[in-house]
Parts: structure tokens; sequence; C-alpha cells
């Protein structure tokens, strides 16, 4: 395929050693060329005009603007410009903030080879590429009593007391200390009226709020 037929990839990603991994996968494929690579969100906004991307893999956590607020730039800028976001992070909160910035993917920084270049080709598509896990959380929330007097964050953690998940769990799971996990897990039982992990499961069940 010419050079000029391949979809123009930009990656924003301030770790240099990723940066690089992802841009010798996504040009191995005959229909992706990555053009550009930089380490903020400020300086790949800066040299939209001259990249001209059709996808943009963007990182999260960036120095600076993040990868959100970039994301929302870009959009505005350049409505047509596919966004994928790339994180660590697989985080209810973070993944909607990212689809209403205007990103239509999003996949984790462990995705394979393979995943990475499913991922590009299911967003020429048309599609919205997400890990499984992401796919499932923004499911999940549809599925949720739009009712509930829970934030998304406590009802996170309410699904995973749920699922047997301890105190340490949640705190590794969501990247929070373990004294956040406890303040939210009081803070759930306050709102449900309830005083321990069964009550709160199974009032959760009756009224949809997981």
């Amino acid at each position: 395929m010419e050079q000029e037929f391949k979809k123009r990839v930009i990656l924003v990603e301030d770790d240099v050693e990723i940066r690089n991994s992802f841009s010798l996968i996504v040009n191995s494929s005959p229909k992706f060329n990555v053009v550009n690579g930089y380490g903020k969100g400020e300086e790949a906004i800066s040299h939209l005009g001259k990249d001209k991307p059709d996808i943009v893999l963007m990182d999260i956590e960036l120095p600076g603007m993040n990868g959100i607020q970039a994301t929302k730039v870009i959009k505005d800028k350049m409505p047509t410009t596919e966004i994928v976001m790339v994180t660590v992070y697989e985080d209810s909160d973070l993944v909607f903030e990212a689809l209403k910035a205007g990103a239509s993917g999003y996949i984790t920084k462990s995705a394979n080879y393979m995943e990475l270049l499913a991922a590009l080709e299911e967003i020429t598509r048309g599609g919205a590429p997400m890990s499984s896990r992401i796919a499932r959380m923004v499911i999940d929330n549809f599925h949720v009593n739009p009712n509930s007097p829970l934030t998304k964050r406590e009802t996170e953690i309410l699904s995973l007391i749920a699922e047997g998940k301890t105190y340490t769990q949640i705190s590794e799971e969501l990247f929070i200390s373990k004294e956040t996990s406890k303040t939210h897990i009081k803070n759930i039982y306050a709102k449900l009226q309830v005083t321990c992990k069964s009550e709160a499961i199974a009032k959760a069940n009756q009224e949809k709020l997981i």
C-alpha cells in the first residue's frame, strides 16, 4: 500500500520506551504510519496542522496537560481525528471522562502487539475499541439504577466488595490508599443505612445499585 494511503498516526506518550515500542508495532502494519511522537499533549497540539493525524494514541497521564484535556482540544480542532486512550488505569471515572472528551476507544498499556493493531483496525471501521474489562464497566454503568445514591467510585467499590475483594485488594486495584477505601465504604454504609458488607451487598442487589 502506498505511503499516502496509510492512516496517519501520532503517539502522545511521555515514556520513550513505550512510545518507541508502539511506533514499531504500528509501522509494522501496511495500513498505518506513525508520522510523529510526542511526550506532551501541548507539543502534539502545536503540530496538528503539520501532522494531520487520522488517529492519535493518547496516554492519560502526561506532564502538564493530561491526556483527557489534550483529547478535548484535539477534537475541537480536528473533529474527524480518532483518539484512542492508552493507559495503565482501568478506572471508570477516567474512562467516562475520556469518552466525554471525545475519545473513540480505550486500551491498556499492557495491550499486546495484536491487540494494538486490532484496535487501530477497529477504529478505522468506525468501531470503538476497548479492553474487555473497560467495555464491561461501560455496560455495567448503563445497567445501574439511575437513581442510586452512590457516586461512580462508591458503586465501583461496592462491586468489588460484592466480588469478595479485601480493603487491600480494592486499594491496589483502584490505585487508592487503604484509608481512602475504608472512608468510601463507611460512606456507602451510611447512604444505604446498613452496618455490614452482607447487608450492603443484599441491598445493592435488591435495588440494582451494582
